[in-house]
């Protein structure tokens, strides 16, 4: 894992709360093994098409909920593309953390910036707030798609 050095910008994951009873269904679990033997952040879509492809029984619907507990669990980051689309990836990191995505293949950093983490805590308490979270997401070009670019013009 990267630190990332003060005064630098990433893209965030959620931050955690209470964890409440989930049942584990086969579903639940069809997703989750499937999420976990990926290395880059992944759409609900896909993923769907996926695990129908392996011949797994998981609706679309049924995805997406599993995937939306799954984040607000913090099992997952989620992150915004450009278009809104949410993506998703099982992280090797547990707690709060950031990445670097790019906006072309998916490929994701993970980062943290502790600068940052106590700058949202201190500008939260300045204001009166309590129980802060922040959300930041910052995307670019990585090498590869730099280097393919290139190559291709």
């Amino acid at each position: 894992m990267y630190v990332v050095p003060k005064d630098s910008f990433v893209a965030s994951t959620q931050g955690s709360s209470p964890k409440p009873e989930i049942r584990n269904t086969k579903q639940r679990r069809t997703v989750k093994s499937t999420i976990e033997g990926l290395e880059d952040f992944i759409s609900a879509q896909d993923l769907h098409l996926l695990m129908v492809n392996r011949g797994e029984s998981v609706s679309l619907a049924t995805t997406y909920r599993i995937l939306q507990s799954m984040a607000e669990q913090g099992e997952v980051d989620v992150l915004k593309t450009e278009d809104g689309e949410a993506i998703y990836r099982q992280c090797a990191v547990e707690h709060h953390h950031h990445h670097l995505l790019c906006r072309n293949c998916g490929a994701a950093e993970e980062l943290e910036v502790p600068d940052l983490e106590s700058w949202a805590h201190e500008i939260g308490e300045k204001f009166g707030f309590a129980d802060i979270n922040h959300v930041i997401e910052v995307t670019g070009i990585c090498a590869d798609c730099q280097k393919r670019a290139k190559t291709t013009h």
